[in-house]
């Protein structure tokens, strides 16, 4: 299993509620959305590969769940 880091985010209660309908619209943890959210600015600033799939089987930019590594 891969590490994972943890840290403590602190948001404002208002992204905090919008982040969490969005998580369970698209039927993710609130963590997996904002790990996603990151992983796709990411790779649109050319920061990560496109390569770098998530290996916790967090779906990808399409949606369906990532192939686990």
């Amino acid at each position: 299993m891969a590490s994972r880091k943890a840290f403590l985010l602190r948001l404002e209660p208002g992204v905090h509620d919008a982040l969490q309908r969005w998580a369970d619209a698209e039927m993710r943890s609130m963590n997996a959305q904002i790990e996603f959210l990151l992983r796709s600015a990411l790779r649109e600033a050319g920061r990560l590969s496109s390569g770098s799939a998530p290996k916790d089987g967090t779906h990808d930019e399409s949606g369906k769940e990532a192939d686990a590594q």
